[in-house]
This record gives structure tokens, sequence and C-alpha cells, in this order.
């Protein structure tokens, strides 16, 4: 572990050296190109700006009005049935949404219900093997310029469903079959 470490540390100003040398040995400018890549980077940045706060703006809009709470209760019942806790339902609506409020909620249910209950294993699975289909279109396809963005959106959610349903499904089996 310490030899990792001690490797880590060495990693990035040995991946510097070997840009420099590497530049070097072209006779590449390496620093026009680092500050060029700064100015692109700024510029995009800039360009993603009104998405992103599009975005943070719906997810505050979902919380603060209760929406996510009503869209909780409704679905309640459909997962009792299928014995999956109901306490994972904010996070299977809030994950395709934003990574930072499912993570909040994953972090939120494993100190209210421990590491161990399986309502914690399972919403660090779902965490763990699903994605934020809408913070990824808003971003890369904002960044491109595409507006139409449908089939897209619904592939995306589509793969979401699943991952949850498969996340869900392996962690009962794993964790109810070694627990």
């Amino acid at each position: 572990m310490a030899a990792i470490q001690l490797a880590s540390g060495f990693f990035l100003p040995m991946l510097i050296l070997i840009i420099l040398i590497a530049a070097l040995c072209t006779r590449t400018d390496a620093f026009g190109a680092f500050v060029e890549g700064g100015k692109e980077g700024l510029q995009l940045s800039i360009a993603l700006l009104p998405y992103l706060l599009g975005m943070l703006v719906a997810i505050s809009v979902l919380r603060a009005s209760g929406i996510l709470d009503l869209m909780t209760g409704f679905f309640s019942p459909v997962l009792e049935k299928l014995m999956i806790p109901s306490d994972l339902l904010p996070l299977f609506l809030t994950r395709p949404i934003s990574g930072s409020a499912s993570l909040g909620i994953v972090a939120e249910l494993t100190n209210s219900l421990g590491p161990d209950h399986m309502a914690s294993k399972i919403a660090a699975v779902v965490q763990g093997s699903t994605d934020t289909t809408l913070y990824i279109l808003t971003v890369y396809f904002g960044a491109v310029g595409i507006r139409k963005m449908g089939r897209a959106l619904t592939v995306g959610l589509l793969a979401d469903f699943t991952g949850m349903i498969a996340a869900v499904m392996i962690s009962v089996w794993y964790f109810g079959f070694f627990s």
C-alpha cells in the first residue's frame, strides 16, 4: 500500500516531465499550447454556464416545491410490492438529474439507516452503477450546440432505469446471499 501511495505521488510530476521532454523533442511550444488550451477551457466553461444554471434551478424547484416528495408517495406502494425499500425512491428520481443531489441522498440514507442496512447497500450500488443522464445531456449537448435531444434522452433514461433495476437485483442477490 505504501508503494502505491509513493508511486501515485510521483505520477503527476513524471507525467508533466514526460510531456515537457516530448515537447522539447518535437520542438513544440508547450507553454503556448498550455495557454491556448486554458483559453479554450475558459470559453467552454462560460458557454456551458447557462445550461448548468438551468439544470440547477430545475433541481431546486423540484425539491423546494415538494414534487419530489409527492412522487415518492405515489410510487411507494408499487416499490413495496416489489420488495424494494421505498427509502430508495428519492435516489431513483434524482440520480438521472444530479450526481451531487443523489450522493447527498445516499449519504443521508447511510447516516440514518446505517451502512449495513440493505437500503444503504443498494443505494451505494445504484450510485456507482448509474449515471446522471440529464446532466450529461445538458453539458455535452450544450457544448456542441445540439438542441434536439429527445431520442438520446429516452435512451439515457431507459439505460438508467435498467441500471437501477439491475443494481437492485444484484444487490439483493449478493448481499442477501453473502450476508
